[in-house]
């Protein structure tokens, strides 16, 4: 079997970038999901929330969240919120409950992996779960304009953003311009303690945790969270079971 080592640069880049990297990681993690402790009976058939009765407060955010997780992963999806009602009553104006944060790999859709619909949550997403000013700007617009009581960021196993950074460190390869722009900001979360595929997944988790912290450290976001208005949450989704956990 032909290794990255032995590949041309360019393919290996292709493959670095589409990345599917083994996860030790996953076992130690399935057993726990958004919310400590045991899920209540009847999560996986709960019905989605109203659009007037969202949820206001960031615990209520997160079990909502962590409900339309378990229904995503047992294959009981029900698709809330896309009627003609719903889309005729939100053309006047929105109320997300929920602002998550993630990478762009087509693999991690929040709607889907939350069981949300229109309206329900405020999606941002950049490989990596890069921030930039775009991002930090949209971020703020949800939280301090729409009073989102929820920031998720949300990072995924296999990641490959984080396998093209981690490589790029590793070897000094160069990747083509805006995507080294990517390679950089993911850099400072490298975990050189991990050899192999165990650091491109640990840089998984110490990149949604950087990126947690750096919101949280945000005058405005960290003003809301002390008045017990917005908690800002990091979590990782794994391909493999399709669970949703949280970071501590």
């Amino acid at each position: 079997m032909t290794t990255h080592a032995q590949m041309p640069v360019a393919t290996s880049r292709r493959a670095l970038l589409r990345a599917s990297v083994a996860t030790a990681a996953v076992a130690t993690a399935a057993g726990s999901g958004l919310i400590a402790g045991a899920m209540p009976a009847g999560a996986a058939t709960r019905t989605p929330t109203s659009h007037s009765s969202r949820p206001t407060t960031p615990a209520a955010a997160l079990a909502e969240l962590s409900a339309g997780n378990r229904r995503w992963r047992t294959f009981k999806q029900q698709h809330p919120h896309e009627s003609q009602s719903v889309r005729h009553s939100l053309v006047s104006g929105q109320a997300p409950f929920a602002l998550i944060l993630g990478c762009i790999d087509s693999r991690v859709p929040p709607e889907l992996v939350f069981d949300q619909g229109l309206g329900d949550l405020m999606t941002v997403r950049s490989a990596g779960e890069v921030l930039d000013e775009a991002v930090l700007g949209s971020v703020a617009y949800g939280v301090l304009e729409l009073d989102i009581p929820l920031v998720l960021v949300l990072g995924h196993q296999s990641c490959g953003a984080v396998a093209a950074a981690v490589h790029a460190e590793e070897t000094g390869e160069s990747l083509p311009a805006h995507i080294q722009y990517i390679a950089d900001q993911i850099k400072p979360a490298i975990d050189h303690s991990q050899e192999g595929d165990a650091r491109v997944d640990a840089t998984v988790s110490a990149q949604v945790q950087l990126v947690r912290s750096r919101l949280a450290a945000e005058a405005d976001l960290a003003a809301k969270v002390a008045e017990g208005k917005l908690e800002i949450v990091g979590a990782r989704y794994e391909l493999s079971t399709q669970l949703v956990h949280r970071l501590s």
